[in-house]
């Protein structure tokens, strides 16, 4: 083959390639008009179905030089990226993830700083029963520089015949013993309704583990202008938590934080395994703050402390823990609840690692 031989195929093949890109400009540019038709209509804009026809009788037609493979191939590639014209967010980077924001998620909230240099410490009890054991609590989260309580209004429960919480009178009570030590509020949310009342009473609405894939919910809260915690579910992968996640950035609330709390596996030493691993793989793939309940996670008191540890040396941005003024009175999770004095000793512990900084609020 000469140089003039060449030279003039390689010109074809140019030609050929311009060619190729109008008709492919052409047939996204008919593709997206078919999309508007089926969305007026109300039908999906995919139709797999019709692919895989066209696919058969692209194959059939096929001659070579090309084998079939190469050619499903081919046209699968044009398939997909006409559909991503149809849906432009469809195989972009999602809003939480770390591709999206490079920076870290910084929630601040009073004197509290969620996602910071320092990580925070949640504790509280379980349960919400009465006005006088949230204000212990609350007296001696003070007395150990905590500055967020937690405590169950509504309880979604195994068993209906378990204690299922005080409801909103609950949510007062919280929020009555907080206000008086100059505290903030969590409590889990079940009902999308609840939202727009809760947020009186709440600084952060907690979404529990039950609840993750609870779409109407996540959606509601993504209409709020308040923190959300959301917790992992009992058996939920790192995407499906960060898909849980999404929906509630997508939906405008970006002040969101994500909370490890133990996955269902086949151990049945701990309540529940925690997934020490979710911390880094979290803080690598999203911007989020990533905390860790340790209470739920092990459903054991003697082993929360290296458990706290391990997950503060991971990275997490916080840890959560219950405390009841006399767990073995307690309407739920008796077992897993520290002491008053229990917790005076976690907090020292914590604190003499270096992994935590309790301050006191200014009240």
């Amino acid at each position: 083959m000469t140089e003039t031989q060449l030279l003039a195929l390689q010109k074809r093949l140019d030609e050929i390639n311009e060619q190729l890109l109008d008709l492919i400009s052409e047939r996204g540019r008919i593709g997206v008009q078919i999309g508007k038709i089926k969305r007026s209509q109300g039908v999906s804009v995919h139709d797999p179905s019709w692919e895989e026809e066209a696919l058969k009788r692209l194959v059939q037609r096929n001659d070579g030089p090309f084998d079939e493979a190469t050619i499903r191939r081919l046209f699968q590639e044009m398939f997909g990226a006409t559909l991503q014209l149809l849906e432009p967010e469809r195989g972009r980077p999602l809003l939480v993830s770390r591709k999206r924001q490079r920076m870290n998620t910084v929630i601040r909230l009073k004197n509290t700083i969620v996602g910071g240099t320092d990580p925070v410490l949640i504790a509280g009890p379980c349960s919400v029963e009465s006005l006088t054991q949230v204000r212990e609590v609350a007296a001696l989260l003070n007395e150990a520089g905590v500055h967020v309580i937690r405590g169950g209004a509504f309880k979604p429960r195994t068993s209906p015949y378990d204690f299922q919480g005080l409801g909103f009178d609950g949510l007062k009570l919280l929020k009555q013993a907080a206000d008086e030590y100059g505290l903030l509020t969590i409590s889990e949310i079940v009902d999308p309704s609840h939202l727009e009342r809760a947020v009186d009473y709440v600084d952060i609405v907690q979404i529990g583990a039950r609840n993750m894939q609870n779409f109407e919910l996540l959606k509601a809260a993504g209409e709020l202008r308040k923190p959300v915690l959301l917790k992992r579910g009992l058996a939920a992968t790192m995407d499906e938590f960060l898909h849980a996640a999404e929906y509630i950035v997508s939906r405008g609330n970006s002040q969101v934080m994500l909370i490890e709390r133990g996955i269902r596996t086949y151990e049945k030493w701990t309540r529940n395994t925690l997934d020490i691993s979710a911390v880094p793989l979290l803080k690598r793939e999203s911007h989020l703050p990533v905390l860790v309940d340790v209470s739920h996670s092990t459903g054991r008191k003697d082993i929360i402390i290296p458990c706290a540890k391990a997950a503060l040396a991971a990275g997490a941005d916080g840890i959560m823990v219950e405390v009841h003024p006399n767990p073995p009175a307690a309407l739920s999770d008796a077992d897993q609840q520290l002491d008053p004095g229990e917790f005076r000793e976690f907090v020292r512990q914590m604190t003499v690692s270096g992994l935590l900084h309790p301050r006191r609020p200014t009240l």
